[in-house]
């Protein structure tokens, strides 16, 4: 007789469980965050550990229904800091960032590629499919069973399928090609705001002292954003989409975290 134990595992269950897990020191910054990152109604995109700057931890997190503003990402970086700060994952100085997924955003979840059926993705699986691990195409929507995806490949060699299925479960990387229509949808819907700075930082300092043992945070005061002054109003001219995506970033918050050695950085 067949084991019915896990029946009770739902479509939708798939559909929110990320595809796409984190590895090494990333793997251990998402054992630490995630569970306060979705207590406050957020869920975690990717965590990536790279050394720009030395060592930068980049967050991207966002709301069940894709949106992240700049309080959300200063919400959970006082969230998560104390948490990093007490079991540091890292083992370094390191600069932390909290970030939307942006426009051109990664697709980690089967729900990702349902709310961007009809646009065009790059996707890379970590088990080749016919000899091929590399796709770029039209997605549509995941089966009904969350398991696989149907991308439509533009320019097939006759005789080739235009259409495939590719297996979810075997996903190494995907998101989304930045295009006109892809940025007109994603401002449509609310996403990230054009802004001339690339970043947005965090304000306040931390007020409690660091133990000898806790990593320290030193925050930088928060860059207002103000028009630029002008003698003359110039006419202002319509933005192409292409226009809107150059200056369509990720919201981002950022700060410092210096691990103690008796000096300050």
């Amino acid at each position: 007789m067949a084991d019915t134990q896990n029946t009770d595992i739902t479509v939708s269950d798939i559909a929110e469980k990320r595809l796409i897990t984190e590895t090494g020191v990333a793997a251990r910054v998402v054992q630490v965050i995630e569970a306060s990152i979705e207590g406050l109604g957020f869920r975690v995109v990717r965590v990536k550990v790279s050394s720009a700057n030395g060592c930068t931890v980049q967050i991207m997190a966002e709301r069940p229904d894709g949106t992240m503003s700049v309080g959300d990402c200063e919400t959970v970086s006082r969230a998560i800091s104390p948490l990093l700060d007490l079991d540091d994952p890292i083992g370094k100085p390191y600069y932390l960032e909290i970030s939307s997924p942006g426009i051109d955003r990664p697709l980690v979840r089967a729900c990702d590629f349902e709310r961007w059926a009809g646009y065009e993705a790059k996707i890379e699986l970590a088990v080749p499919l016919d000899g091929r691990k590399r796709y770029r195409g039209i997605i549509g929507v995941p089966n009904p069973d969350g398991r696989t995806v149907p991308i439509d490949l533009p320019d097939v060699k006759e005789g080739l399928p235009s259409r495939i299925d590719l297996p979810l479960r075997d996903l190494g990387d995907a998101y989304l090609v930045l295009t006109d229509e892809l940025v007109r949808e994603s401002l449509r819907r609310g996403g990230p705001p054009a802004h001339d700075d690339d970043e947005i930082e965090d304000g306040a300092e931390d007020e409690a002292p660091p133990s000898p043992k806790t990593p320290m945070s030193k925050k930088k005061p928060t860059k207002p954003l103000r028009p630029k002054a002008s003698a003359m109003p110039k006419p202002v001219k319509p933005e192409s989409a292409a226009s809107q995506a150059n200056k369509a970033k990720p919201v981002r918050t950022k700060a410092v975290r210096v691990k103690e050695t008796g000096k300050l950085h």
